[in-house]
C-alpha cells in the first residue's frame, strides 16, 4: 500500500551542481561542488539522485518559494492574504492590483521552471546509464510525470508558456509561449501516458512517496476533466476506483495531521519532514499560524467559504468545517480556544498545514505533507465527469461517497461532541435529481472537501468556461468578502508572465 511521493531535497549529494547541463537560467544555488554532466551521469545512484532533485519544486519549505497558497486560495473566494507585513505581494493578488513585478509571479515561475529543467536533464542523460532496466525505466517515467505536472500547473496559472523539453545553454533560452492547448496535447498527455505504462502501483518503504502508476492516471483524469473532455477523464478516473488501490479515510482531518502520513487516501504526496538540517520541513505551518505562536496568518478563509457549510436544523455543522477553519471559541491545535483577533482580517485562519506542538515544536519546520492528489479529488473527478456526460444518476454514487465519509467522521472521531451517532439530517445523500442540480452539488462539494488545498481557483477558471456554468456566475462568486475588481476574460483566467522574464527572454509577448 505503499504508493507516493517522497522527495529528498538535496540535489546530487552535496548540493552540488551540474556544469554544461544548460540549467543556468532556472538554478539559483550555492555551488558546493562541480560535476561535469559527461562525469555525474555514470551509475543508477546518480539517476535516483538526479530525479530526487526534480521533486523539490513541489515543496513547501518556504512560503514564498512555492506560493501555489497565494494562487489556489487567496486570488479565489475563499480566502484573504492575512498578514500583509508578512506577503504584500498576496494582498495584491488578492484584491486584484497586482503587477508583472509581483514576487509570487516570479516565484513560482522559477520555481516550476527549475523543476522542469530537472526533469530535462534525467530524460537526457539517464537513459545511456548502464544500469539495472527496470530502475532506469521508472527514474525516466518519475520525470516524464513531474515534468507533466509542473507544466500542468504553469498553464493554470500562466496560460500560454514556453515550452522546453531538452537542456538548453544560455544563447538557446529565447523561446516563445505556446499555446496552453497544445502544451496539454503535446506534452502534458504525452508524459502521463508515458508515465503511466511504466510507473509501478506502489513501492516498498524506502521509497513512499514517488510517483506511482495511480498517480500518473489521476493526474490525467485531472488534466481531461479540465479541457472538457469528460469521456476520457471518467476512462482514468475509472481506472483509479476500480484499481482498489485507494480508500477514504474514516475521518477526514486524518489527511492532514503528521499521524497519518502517505494513508490509504493518498494518491500523490509531497513529503515533509520536520526537525531537520537543512530544513525540508512544511513551513505552511508558520504562514498560516496565528501570531501568538510566531505565525503570519496569512490564507485566512472568509465568511463566504465558512457559510458555505452545511448544518443541519439543530445546528450541526458538516464536521469539515472545524477540521478546516479556527473559529471562534472552538478547539485550536494545542487544545486552547481559537479567537477570532487572532485573524484581523477575517476572523477566521486556516487549519490545514499546521500542528500541535506536541508534533512539530519548532515553527515553520513542519511534518505534515502537502496531499497533492485524494481519492476523494478523484471520486468527485467521476462524478463530475458522469454527470456531464448526461448520467446524473450515476454521478451521485461517487459524490454521495465523500458525503458518507464526512458525516461519519462522527463515529470514528472522539473529539467531536456526539461522537459515536450521526447527528439528524446531517449531510444526507444529494437525491436523484436533473443534471443541473447534481453539478451545483459537485461544486459546492468540491469547495467544502478540498478547501484550502489549493485548488479552488483553478476550478472557478474552468467553470467561467463551462457554458452551463459561465462567466456571470464566476464573476458573481469571486466578488464578495471585500473583493470587487474581478472580471473573467481570456486576459483574467490567468496570471501574467512575470516581468522579470520578459527582461531575460525576449521572444516572450
Amino acid at each position: 500500500m505503499n504508493k507516493r511521493l517522497i522527495v529528498y531535497p538535496f540535489l546530487l549529494g552535496a548540493g552540488a551542481v551540474l556544469i554544461g547541463s544548460g540549467c543556468s537560467k532556472f538554478l539559483n544555488k550555492d555551488i558546493k561542488g562541480v560535476y561535469p554532466a559527461g562525469q555525474f551521469y555514470t551509475t543508477s545512484d546518480a539517476a535516483v539522485q538526479a530525479v530526487n532533485e526534480a521533486y523539490v519544486g513541489l515543496t513547501f519549505t518556504s512560503g514564498t518559494a512555492n506560493p501555489l497558497w497565494v494562487f489556489g486560495d487567496v486570488a479565489s473566494d475563499d480566502a484573504a492574504s492575512g498578514d500583509p507585513a508578512a506577503s504584500p505581494d498576496a494582498a495584491t493578488i488578492d484584491n486584484f492590483s497586482f503587477s508583472t513585478t509581483n514576487s509570487h509571479l516570479s516565484n513560482e515561475w522559477s520555481n516550476f521552471y527549475e523543476g522542469i529543467t530537472n526533469c530535462n536533464l534525467v530524460l537526457a542523460n539517464v537513459p545511456p546509464i548502464n544500469m539495472d532496466t527496470v530502475l532506469r525505466s521508472r527514474v525516466v517515467a518519475e520525470a516524464r510525470f513531474l515534468r507533466a505536472w509542473y507544466y500542468f500547473m504553469l498553464v493554470n496559472i500562466y496560460g500560454d508558456v514556453p515550452v522546453v523539453l531538452t537542456p538548453l545553454n544560455p544563447a538557446q533560452m529565447q523561446v516563445a509561449q505556446s499555446p496552453a492547448k497544445q502544451i496539454y496535447e503535446g506534452v502534458i498527455e504525452p508524459d502521463l501516458k508515458a508515465a503511466l505504462r511504466t510507473l509501478p502501483s506502489g513501492y516498498g518503504s524506502a521509497d513512499i512517496g514517488r510517483a506511482t502508476s495511480g498517480a500518473a492516471a489521476s493526474l490525467l483524469a485531472k488534466v481531461y476533466l479540465y479541457q472538457e473532455k469528460w469521456d476520457s477523464s471518467l476512462v482514468y478516473s475509472t481506472q483509479v476506483i476500480s484499481s482498489g488501490l485507494y480508500s477514504l479515510m474514516p475521518v477526514y482531518s486524518q489527511n492532514f495531521d503528521g499521524l497519518h502520513k502517505n494513508n490509504a487516501e493518498s494518491v500523490f504526496e509531497v513529503q515533509m519532514i520536520g526537525g531537520q538540517n537543512p530544513n525540508v520541513g512544511n513551513a505552511l505551518n508558520q504562514w498560516f499560524a496565528p501570531q501568538v505562536v510566531g505565525g503570519y496568518y496569512c490564507d485566512a478563509p472568509n465568511s463566504n467559504f465558512v457559510n458555505e457549510f452545511d448544518s443541519t436544523p439543530s445546528g450541526v455543522h458538516d464536521p469539515r468545517l472545524d477540521y478546516t477553519v479556527g473559529r471562534d471559541s472552538m478547539k485550536w491545535n494545542n487544545g486552547d480556544l481559537y479567537l477570532s483577533s487572532w485573524s484581523p482580517q477575517t476572523g477566521y485562519l486556516n487549519r490545514k498545514h499546521q500542528q500541535p506542538l506536541s508534533q512539530a515544536p519548532i515553527i515553520g519546520q513542519g511534518n505534515c505533507d502537502y496531499v497533492a492528489i485524494r481519492y476523494a479529488d478523484v471520486l468527485l473527478f467521476n462524478a463530475e465527469a458522469l454527470n456531464e456526460l448526461g448520467q446524473p444518476t450515476a454521478a451521485i454514487a461517487p459524490l454521495n461517497q465523500v458525503r458518507k465519509r464526512a458525516r461519519e467522521s462522527y463515529l470514528y472521531d472522539s473529539s467531536l461532541q456526539g461522537y459515536g451517532a450521526i447527528p439528524p439530517a446531517l449531510l444526507p445523500n444529494v437525491p436523484v435529481v436533473s443534471q443541473g442540480q447534481v453539478r451545483s452539488a459537485i461544486i459546492h462539494e468540491r469547495r467544502v472537501e478540498l478547501g484550502f488545498e489549493f485548488h479552488r481557483f483553478f476550478d472557478l477558471m474552468r467553470y467561467a468556461a463551462n457554458p452551463n456554468i459561465g462567466p456571470s456566475n464566476v464573476n458573481l462568486w469571486m466578488n464578495r468578502d471585500g473583493v470587487s475588481g474581478y472580471a473573467y476574460s481570456a486576459a483574467t483566467k490567468s496570471f501574467p508572465i512575470p516581468q522579470s522574464e520578459k527582461d531575460i527572454d525576449k521572444a516572450l509577448h
